[in-house]
């Protein structure tokens, strides 16, 4: 009998215990957020968008002929899939990705030129054995397009001419 109270008393200690610690640890995880590299403000896009104007127009007017697309739009989801399914299939392909870069594109056709559009491209640098004897690493610092699949498809401004703020 006394070692039956014992066993309850050392289970009801323990449940507590148990439950002390597990209910001050919090299951939820805080997402930190960190403000990127190269945050510009409305006035420092605005000026940069008016020093584009000048290209913006000798293509449009000379090359075009017609207003030009000026911008290029992706919903936060396709932005997260293509982050997602890039840095997935640059595992695969043996690199690891560091970043995206953006290019300037026209789409061809075969009586005018096309539209501008941007597309996506994902950097980074390829995977390397650990075991080598070089003492300095003699590879780029990272940034380099990795091969494989952009992301393009981008909605054009509406108006496409239109500049910044839309």
């Amino acid at each position: 009998m006394k070692k039956l109270s014992l066993l309850i008393l050392g289970v009801i200690i323990g449940a507590l215990v148990t439950y002390y610690f597990f209910s001050n640890c919090e299951t939820k995880t805080q997402v930190t957020i960190v403000a990127p590299k190269g945050l510009i403000t409305s006035e420092e896009a605005r000026v940069l968008d008016a020093a584009f104007d000048k290209r913006h127009a000798l293509i449009s007017d000379s090359i075009v002929r017609r207003p030009d697309n000026r911008s290029a739009w992706w919903s936060l989801k396709d932005m997260r899939d293509y982050l997602n399914y890039a840095e997935n299939e640059s595992k695969e392909l043996g690199y690891t990705m560091d970043g995206v870069r953006v290019y300037l594109g026209a789409y061809p056709t075969d009586r005018e030129v096309g539209y501008t559009t941007m597309f996506l491209v994902p950097t980074g640098v390829e995977n390397i054995s650990q075991g080598n004897s070089t003492l300095i690493n003699m590879l780029p610092p990272g940034g380099g397009d990795i091969p494989g699949g952009g992301l393009n498809g981008g909605q054009p401004g509406m108006p496409p001419p239109a500049n910044y703020p839309q």
